[in-house]
């Protein structure tokens, strides 16, 4: 509450964006950490949703915001450093998922410490985890269904289905007209619900 009795808002308390890029221009590392606190999260999230890989998203986005705060002094705000920003999260995942598509894929089940193969412990879960137990179990069956669209598909649907993100930003992002954004959103919609129908038979 500020002294005359009027209520600060989130605006007031906060820079802009566009003022932290300015100030992040001038050079000012304050500036690159808020704009990192603000979208490291949901540059993550993206990440991680396209690639289905946790080390790799992490490693995604850290090059995310390396990329973006090298070419900082160039951004000329032709659109929002949002947009921005995502637009080179998802160039460097889709990059990065066709390079390992070629690579030849690698066993999950590697040797102990001792070079000794041993199975996984069986242990049963408890009636308190069975839920949770399930919930994971779903969640597992979207990312890999996720996973299995093309890119141009999944890219349309985690940014409007999960990153709540509208046609025109999405449209920015990826660089196609909102009509092809719309397309490109329902088909891949279809195609996660047959996929998920194909698991449950």
């Amino acid at each position: 509450m500020l002294s005359d009795g009027v209520t600060q808002t989130a605006s007031d308390r906060t820079d802009s964006d566009a003022a932290l890029v300015m100030r992040a221009q001038r050079g000012d590392s304050a500036a690159l950490s808020e704009l990192v606190t603000r979208y490291q999260d949901r540059v993550y999230n993206t990440c991680y949703r396209m690639c289905n890989h946790e080390a790799d998203a992490l490693d995604l986005t850290q090059t995310t915001f390396l990329q973006a705060f090298q070419a900082i002094e160039r951004f000329e705000a032709r659109s929002s450093f949002y947009t921005w920003i995502f637009r080179i999260a998802v160039n460097l995942t889709m990059s990065h998922r066709r390079q390992r598509l070629r690579r030849p894929s690698i066993s999950l089940d590697q040797p102990d410490g001792d070079g000794q193969w041993r199975e996984p412990a069986d242990v049963a879960p408890s009636a308190d985890a069975a839920r949770e137990l399930e919930r994971h179990e779903l969640s597992e069956r979207l990312e890999t269904a996720l996973a299995r669209l093309g890119d141009e598909f999944r890219v349309a649907v985690v940014l409007k289905d999960i990153e709540d993100m509208d046609y025109a930003t999405i449209g920015e992002i990826v660089g196609v007209p909102v009509g092809t954004v719309k397309s490109r959103i329902h088909r891949g919609r279809m195609m996660l619900r047959k996929l998920l129908s194909e698991e449950s038979v």
